[in-house]
């Protein structure tokens, strides 16, 4: 599982390690949920992501993910066994339990404190574990970020 990691160096330069990303204070996460309101959902999966959730019996997990298999039949994550991971070509998120294509992440939870919770927070995927609004590739989309500040590391 691929969590996110605290690094503390001193008081004035504190620094959080997600992924590939390193972010300073100024670029911590609000819980806005624009990210996952933007991009939470229709994204590709990895099987890093999936033989943990099959490990863990995460059925509530599974049931929103397809995958698409070599012999191009798609099937619901609950239905997906150890021996088919090798015959996976594409992994999707998120699906209802039926296979159809969600407009949003089944995961997103916004609480009365005005925040935005993932449900999943501790087994989340890699596509989401690893996002930066910050990234050069979405810079228009980071200067709408609330956690970007007025420059961009």
């Amino acid at each position: 599982m691929v969590s996110t990691q605290k690094i503390m160096t001193n008081k004035e330069d504190i620094q959080y390690f997600n992924r590939n990303a390193l972010l300073s204070s100024d670029e911590s996460c609000t819980q806005c949920g624009r990210c996952c309101e933007k991009w939470g959902w229709g994204q590709k999966g990895v099987i890093e992501d999936i033989i943990p959730w099959m490990q863990a019996n995460r059925q509530d997990i599974l049931q929103h993910v397809s995958l698409t298999l070599n012999n191009k039949k798609r099937c619901n994550g609950r239905d997906i066994s150890k021996k088919d991971l090798p015959d996976v070509t594409r992994i999707d998120y998120w699906v209802d339990p039926d296979g159809r294509a969600l407009t949003h992440c089944p995961f997103f939870r916004r609480a009365n404190d005005g925040k935005v919770y993932c449900k999943i927070h501790d087994i989340k995927p890699k596509v989401c574990v690893g996002f930066a609004p910050w990234n050069e590739g979405i810079r228009d989309y980071a200067l709408n970020c609330p956690a970007c500040r007025i420059t961009t590391p």
